[in-house]
Order: C-alpha cells, then sequence, then structure tokens
C-alpha cells in the first residue's frame, strides 16, 4: 500500500515539474517561435505567431506585414504577405508611415548606399566616375576590363553588409535589412524578438562592422589568416568556434570600450541614418578649446571646469580627461590623435582575388574557411566525394541571383604589431593599412587566364588613412614613432 502512494506522489511530483518547466520554456526570450495551443487566440495572425513586441510597435500584424487578418486559414492569411517589410523596398510604406523623415534620410545615407566604400575601390581600378550608391554598381556576365571585374568582385564577394541583405550565414552576423537590420535583435539568422531597439547596441553594430574593419579592433579582436595552419579551432564556452566565420586574436580593446562606451556614443543617429559622414572627433571631447568655444556635443554636459558623457550603455556618466600633455600643443596640427595612441593596427598586405570559374577545388582544401559562408559551403560540399556536387557559382549580394564563377580569397599576411604611418591629402600624418592592397585575376571555364594579379592603381601602393579604433596611453614612445617615420621619410627623398 505504501508503495503505491509513493509511486503515485512520485508520479504527481514528476508531473508537477514537468508542467513548471514546460510554462518556463513558453516564456523564455529566445527566437520567437509558434504559439503554444494553450495560448492561441481563435483566429488572426496571433495564433500561430508568438511576438515579444515593444509598446509603440504593439500594433495589427498586417499594419507592417500586409496580408489579411481575423481568418483561421494560413494561405489565406498570407495573402498579398510582405514578409520583410523593413527590406529597403518596402520600408517606404511600411515604415515610411510612422517613421518618415528617418527613413527618407536613412536612403540617402552613407550607410544604405556605401558610395565612400564602392568608390575608393572602383576608382583604384580605374573608374572615370563615381556612383551614387552600391545599386548602381553595373552588373557584370563576362567582365572584358579590369573595372568591369571589379564590378563582379563588388556584387558578388563583397557587398555582403549592407542594409539589402541579411548578411553572412553566420550566427553573429546574420540579421535583417534594411531598418531591421540595426533595430531588431536576430541570432542564427531567426528574429530574437519584435521589440524594437530604439538605440542599437553593440551586437547590433558587429553584424557588420567585424572581421579586420574598424569596429572590430574596438573589442579587441584581429581576424586569424584563413589558411587551416594559422588558425585556432581548439576550443570555447561560447555557443560555436566561428561565430564571426573566422576565429580571431583577443588583443588589447579600446580604452573607451574598457570603460564601457559603445559605438553609438561617438557615432550619432544623424550620422548613420543622416547627411553627416563623420562622428565626433577625439577633440570633441578631449580638447578644452573646442569645449569652450564650440557646441558642446549632446550627450556631453559641464559642471564648473569638468566635463561629463552621458553613455546610452546604461546611461552611465563618465568624466572627460581633456588634454593637458605638452606633446599636443607641439603635434596637433600635423599629427593625428592615432598616431601616437592607436595601440595596434590592421595590417593586411597584399589581399589577392581570384574569380575562378573552373570547378577544380583542391587547390583550395587548406582554404576552406574564407570569411565566405557561400564559399565555405561550395568548397565544404564539393570537396566531399560522397556529396551531391553544387553548381559552381555564387549569387549577388545585391539582386540574389545566382552567376556562374567563384572569388576566393588569399593574403600574403596578416600582422597588427607595426602601425604604418603616412601622410594624407592635407599632409598629416596618420595611421595607414593596405586597404587598396587589391590583386585581381580571373580564369574562365576554358582555362583561359584573362587577368592574373592586376593590381589596383591606388597611390602609396594601396595605403589608405584610416582610425584605428584601438585607442590607449600613447606611452613612452610616442615620439620615437614620429621620429622614425620622419627619419625614414627623409631618406627615401633624397
Amino acid at each position: 500500500m505504501y508503495q503505491i502512494i509513493f509511486i503515485l506522489s512520485l508520479t504527481f511530483l514528476l508531473f508537477s515539474c514537468s508542467s513548471e518547466q514546460e510554462k518556463e520554456e513558453l516564456q523564455t526570450d529566445g527566437p520567437e517561435q509558434l504559439q503554444a495551443p494553450q495560448q492561441r487566440p481563435k483566429k488572426g495572425c496571433r495564433s500561430c505567431h508568438v511576438m515579444n513586441i515593444d509598446a509603440p510597435h504593439d500594433l495589427p500584424c498586417i499594419t507592417c506585414h500586409a496580408g489579411v487578418d481575423n481568418v483561421k486559414e494560413k494561405d489565406a492569411s498570407h495573402e498579398g504577405l510582405i514578409a520583410l517589410p523593413a527590406h529597403p523596398d518596402n520600408m517606404q510604406s511600411s515604415c515610411g508611415p510612422c517613421h518618415q523623415t528617418q527613413v527618407e534620410s536613412a536612403v540617402h545615407s552613407l550607410h544604405f548606399t556605401l558610395k565612400n566604400e564602392i568608390n575608393q575601390v572602383r576608382t583604384a581600378f580605374g573608374a572615370a566616375s563615381e556612383l551614387d550608391s552600391l545599386t548602381d554598381i553595373p552588373v557584370i556576365e563576362s567582365p572584358q576590363t579590369i573595372l568591369d571585374l571589379t564590378d563582379d568582385l563588388l556584387r558578388r564577394r563583397c557587398l555582403r553588409c549592407h542594409p539589402y541583405s541579411s548578411g553572412d550565414r553566420y550566427p553573429a552576423v546574420a540579421r535583417g535589412t534594411g531598418c531591421a537590420a540595426c533595430h531588431l535583435k536576430f541570432y542564427e539568422g531567426k528574429l530574437v524578438s519584435h521589440s524594437f531597439l530604439s538605440t542599437p547596441d553593440d551586437s547590433q553594430c558587429l553584424q557588420c562592422h567585424y572581421g579586420n574593419w574598424v569596429g572590430f579592433d574596438y573589442y579587441g579582436r584581429y581576424e586569424h589568416d584563413m589558411n587551416d595552419e594559422y588558425r585556432t579551432p581548439y576550443t570555447t564556452r561560447n555557443d560555436y568556434f566561428r561565430p564571426f566565420g573566422v576565429e580571431f586574436h583577443q588583443l588589447a580593446p579600446d580604452v573607451h570600450q574598457q570603460k564601457g562606451l559603445v559605438c553609438v556614443d561617438c557615432h550619432s543617429g544623424n550620422q548613420l541614418m543622416g547627411k553627416q559622414e563623420k562622428g565626433l572627433s577625439c577633440a570633441s571631447c578631449h580638447s578644452k578649446e573646442k569645449l569652450q568655444n564650440e557646441t558642446l556635443p549632446s550627450n556631453v554636459s559641464q559642471k564648473g571646469d569638468r566635463y561629463f558623457l552621458q553613455s546610452n550603455n546604461e546611461n552611465r556618466i563618465h568624466p572627460i580627461p581633456l588634454l593637458d600633455h605638452p606633446a599636443h600643443d607641439t603635434y596637433a596640427k600635423e599629427v593625428s590623435c592615432q598616431v601616437c595612441h592607436a595601440q595596434w593596427a590592421f595590417n593586411d598586405n597584399k589581399t589577392h582575388l581570384l574569380r575562378s570559374d573552373i570547378d577544380d577545388y583542391d587547390p583550395f582544401a587548406r582554404l576552406t574557411v574564407q570569411g565566405s559562408s557561400e564559399i565555405e559551403k561550395l568548397l565544404n560540399n564539393n570537396l566531399d566525394f560522397d556529396a551531391d556536387e553544387l553548381p559552381h557559382g555564387m549569387t549577388d549580394k545585391i539582386t540574389r541571383e545566382f552567376r556562374v564563377g567563384a572569388w576566393y580569397k588569399g593574403l600574403v599576411t596578416r600582422r597588427w604589431e607595426s602601425i604604418p604611418l603616412g601622410r594624407d591629402e592635407s599632409g598629416r600624418l596618420r595611421v595607414l593599412r593596405p586597404l587598396l592592397d587589391l590583386h585581381l585575376s580571373w580564369i574562365d571555364e576554358d582555362e583561359e587566364v584573362h587577368f592574373d594579379a592586376v593590381q589596383s592603381g591606388a597611390t602609396q601602393d594601396g595605403m589608405v588613412p584610416y582610425v584605428p579604433h584601438t585607442t590607449g596611453k600613447a606611452g613612452i614612445f610616442y615620439k620615437e614613432r614620429i621620429d622614425n617615420f620622419l627619419r625614414s621619410e627623409k631618406i627615401s627623398k633624397e
């Protein structure tokens, strides 16, 4: 008798625990999924789809997604459905009615057009005029000139980070399109929540600003070389070995990141979605003269003789150190801040990009990790003799159309420890990176080589001024860094 009572009690206890666990699982903030049956309304969108949504956007689903509400049948409810209302093709009609000013401004912003980036590369390979937007890049089936080949490179290999694309197929970078790219949370390519972010956090920024590009360096990350021998896929406590496509070295983060500042503290919405091209400069916050004589940045306040920045990171208040070292008076007009304060810099030398129309994969067996999930999938699959072969080609990252030919990438060296210096157009001393040290090749389906490692026509061997986000103390060798450059510059002129 006691055994029967014990078994019944244990069964009841297990059932109760299971029920509580099921309740907790239904209340998680994980990716949105189908509604549990007991939570479903009788009909309408939310009879199938559960959504975590913020109050201002708690509208009928058809407001943004169109379709038909208040019907039971799936096919009927999905008639006329807009799956991606925030995509640039739809955002004017979906987001515009409530956010007209922001939408009209955003479509002309540098984040949408990428005109600086594409024109910089195209000019280096002979373009005589500039394009207004990435969507204006010509579609090239069979390149006749090196510029044609460059346009194919841009459309099919490079342009994975822009609002028309949902990003690469890696967990930390697959995202939404258009407005959703910055204002909705995605993970593993799935929408985490319908709760819109009025202010994007850094994880949103890193969905595009990863790899060896400004933004990744802010967190002290330097992407490994892609060859098997130079990567370290050993172990990790994270969900994935390569959430950004390639493993990375963990170097010193920028001092501002260590203090808790986030990207949008310096890069305002007007810069990211408007016509303003630059964010705050170092002097905007740290020069007492500028703070006294110019309009204070909106997130900077003054109390007595001190200045404070209010961060978007939990509204934390940070005291701002002002420039007081005599070196700033000596070098301010001739030397940029990062010449002394950069702790390390991106220095990927001689980037080779090969378009191969031949389905020969053995030469790339050790380079299957390319920072491109599309190329990685193609190589891994077609190197497997037991797998059904995938067609040899890549998609256009704007139109999603498939074309023959795969773009492979390789570098001669990847380094961060040396910080290259040079002059910008005004003659000011700047940190440089070999951004345009590009070499393009193409071999067609008949194994005819049309272009063989054609180097860009950029000046200074493709070295371009940039601002490494690796700020730290200048240390005791800042002057030696400058003097070494001036000495080598003098020798080269003699």
